[in-house]
């Protein structure tokens, strides 16, 4: 998993509308990163929920939210569609980001092993380094933590 100090890893993938959102395109400002296993999950929901109620608080600071898994930009778009999501989520369906992050890996569920994302968090600079990491989050209160973590 990547750690404080390192450098935010070049992608590209697409968002909820199917247009592709850059790394690159960060540039300059603070960024969240939060990535997440499934939609419309229970704890997926609460995450995504919360973020969305503390999104203007983050937008007053200058802090843009990103929210990244594997599901695909049609199931994404249902999922902001239905949750009113106002950040960007963005579709990583080879896993190719979540691999650079260091945030895929083997999973356990009720006694089977299976490979998914290991839901974390990544608070970047306007360097493009990583200046918080949250690993193996807890979706409930993590929009909170995370925002008084920045304004602390």
């Amino acid at each position: 998993m990547l750690e404080e100090g390192d450098k935010v890893p070049t992608f590209e993938l697409q968002d909820s509308n199917g247009d592709v959102v850059k790394s690159s395109s960060f540039k300059g400002k603070k960024f969240v990163v939060y990535f997440y296993p499934r939609d419309f999950t229970p704890g997926c929901t609460i995450e995504a929920d919360e973020f969305s109620k503390e999104y203007k608080k983050f937008q007053k600071i200058g802090v843009q939210i990103v929210g990244i898994s594997t599901d695909d930009v049609e199931s994404h778009k249902k999922f902001v569609d239905k949750m009113k999501i106002p950040y960007v989520l963005l579709s990583d369906p080879e896993s190719e980001v979540s691999k650079k992050f260091g945030v895929w890996g083997k999973k356990q569920f009720m006694g089977r092993e299976y490979m998914g994302i290991q839901r974390s968090t990544f608070l970047i600079d306007e360097k493009g380094k990583i200046f918080k990491v949250y690993p193996s989050v807890k979706p409930k209160g993590h929009a909170e933590e995370v925002l008084t973590s920045i304004t602390s």
